[in-house]
């Protein structure tokens, strides 16, 4: 029975020796032999002779932070003896590892310092390392430290031989992960290595106020008065000509209705703000109704009804004297019908606006009032503003990222964005458009003045009904359809206008709020957005 116990246990020790054997063995530490050449142009050679078993890896420390605004990198080429990829080195033990570092040379005072993660970043334990370095030049200092990387523990032996030409280093025990770092000094410039910086980025640096960025910034600012002084000389010519040429005008010559440089409703709303808005459009309705062109007849509607009106083409009216941009209108209301429901020009008219804004701007070039048309030149304008944003921007990332001169990039940003507004106001009258502007608003003050002058009361329905379409433009559709309300050829109120009818049971006492009504509706049908003006 001894005897079977005594089998027993040597099977049980037998069988825990053979399962426990790899286990120890995958545990075991290592030992490292280097050796490290420092040659000219600071690259070290460095050879290592591994001695264990199994699998290994190290992972190299290749950049560690040199200052506030740099790391340091570590460039480690034509290794040998092991396979290395993105800073891992595999090797299996037994092994000899042959490999260059350069950039871990640094010039400091009198010497230049070689330092170098000799041993570390190995998977398993170093039970003992021991490092012999040599370089181009005798030795002037020396020092180690093992551990952690931040380590200030110095190893444990580091000598030179007497000649002074190598510096040895040995370490017991290093734990899997830790590093025995070794530095030596030489003669100053005896290998002439460098450092090798890499600019961290942050926005502090990206972003640094300097020589050249600030000149940039001193040459944005100039650039901009330079545009605001353009702009003046430019724009500012049509306040120096109202200024001059602005007075009392007189719209009624010899009893007729003449408006200053024959000036339609449409055109002066495109010569006050430079743009052919919806409300200029809605104008030229209102100027063809009273002028002959058209009747708006209003429709009967129950209380809780949408308002509607009819456009009526009037026959034998002479069409052949309108302007290109109100036939273009005439036509797109019309379409070869005699008469439309305004609602039914709501969305399908949309379409047809387009042209009648691009006549218009073709016309106020035909009359002399731009030398180009207003909104050609805003549209290059602005496009050139928003293109160099983009290449700003484009241009801020890279500068910003890879250099100290990202404000140069945002200095187009800020030129771009100057130039796509300022680009809004770059349309400039010429001098013949200046005056007829000047001649314009001081119509605008007539208008508003109240004064009905020495009309006679017979003409003055049809006198008023023409002032009407221009006060569309200027805002006071309320203030003029009152008057003409007001005033009829024999002083009773009456029914209906020549040019405007309403349903039964309408007077001219309710015009006013028809008409206030009616424009807001057409420029509501005619366009998908509104939009309005303010002088």
């Amino acid at each position: 029975m001894t005897g079977f116990r005594l089998v027993l246990a040597a099977l049980v020790t037998t069988a825990l020796a053979l399962t426990t054997a790899p286990a120890m063995a995958a545990n075991a530490g290592i030992t490292d032999e280097v050796t490290m050449t420092l040659g000219k142009g600071g690259m070290l050679h460095v050879v290592e002779k591994i001695t264990g078993s199994g699998e290994l890896k190290r992972t190299f420390l290749t950049r560690t932070r040199h200052d506030d605004a740099n790391d340091r990198l570590f460039e480690i080429s034509n290794v040998k003896g092991g396979g290395y990829a993105d800073g891992v080195l595999r090797v299996t033990a037994p092994a000899t590892v042959e490999y260059d570092v350069k950039g871990a040379v640094t010039p400091t005072g009198k010497v230049e310092e070689l330092r170098w993660f000799a041993v570390g970043g190995w998977n398993v334990s170093v039970d003992k390392a021991t490092v012999q370095v040599t370089g181009p030049g005798p030795v002037q200092n020396l020092s180690c430290f093992a551990g952690e990387l931040t380590s200030a523990v110095g190893c444990t032996t580091a000598a030179m031989d007497h000649t002074g030409a190598q510096a040895d280093f040995e370490q017991q025990g290093l734990a899997p992960g830790q590093t025995l770092t070794v530095v030596v000094g030489f003669p100053e410039g005896a290998s002439g290595g460098r450092p090798i910086l890499d600019k961290r980025f942050s926005l502090a640096n990206a972003f640094a106020l300097n020589m050249v960025t600030g000149g940039a910034l001193a040459g944005l600012l100039v650039l901009l008065l330079g545009g605001v002084a353009l702009l003046y000389w430019t724009r500012g010519r049509d306040a120096r000509v109202v200024s001059h040429e602005q007075g009392a005008v007189n719209p009624v010559q010899n009893g007729h209705f003449t408006p200053p440089d024959g000036v339609r409703p449409g055109q002066i709303g495109t010569l006050v703000d430079e743009q052919a808005d919806v409300v200029d459009v809605t104008a030229t309705i209102v100027d063809l109704a009273v002028r002959g062109y058209l009747r708006i007849d209003e429709q009967p509607r129950q209380t809780y009804d949408a308002p509607d009106w009819l456009l009526v083409r009037l026959p034998h009216a002479p069409s052949h004297t309108l302007l290109p941009y109100e036939q273009a209108l005439y036509d797109a209301i019309f379409e070869g019908r005699d008469a439309v429901l305004l609602s039914q020009l709501s969305g399908s008219f949309a379409a047809h606006l387009g042209q009648v804004r691009d006549a218009l701007y073709a016309d106020v070039v035909r009359q002399g009032w731009f030398a180009r048309r207003p909104d050609a030149e805003r549209t290059r304008w602005t496009t050139i503003g928003v293109v160099l944003m983009v290449l700003g921007l484009l241009a801020t990332a890279a500068l910003a990222w890879f250099t100290s001169y990202g404000l140069l990039g945002l200095a187009a940003v800020i030129a771009g964005g100057a130039l796509a507004v300022g680009g809004q106001y770059m349309p400039a009258k010429t001098a013949k458009g200046s005056a007829a502007l000047a001649h314009t608003l001081g119509f605008r003050d007539f208008l508003f003045s109240g004064d009905l002058g020495n009309v006679p009361e017979k003409d003055r329905v049809e006198l008023f009904s023409r002032y009407l379409p221009y006060a569309v433009i200027f805002d006071g559709v309320e203030h003029w359809s009152r008057l003409v309300a007001s005033v009829t050829g024999n002083g009773h109120q009456a029914d209906n206008l020549y040019w405007y009818h309403g349903p039964a049971e309408w007077d001219l006492s309710k015009f006013a709020g028809s008409m206030r009504t009616f424009t807001t509706t057409t420029s509501g049908a005619i366009s998908a957005s509104r939009q309005f003006r303010t002088l």
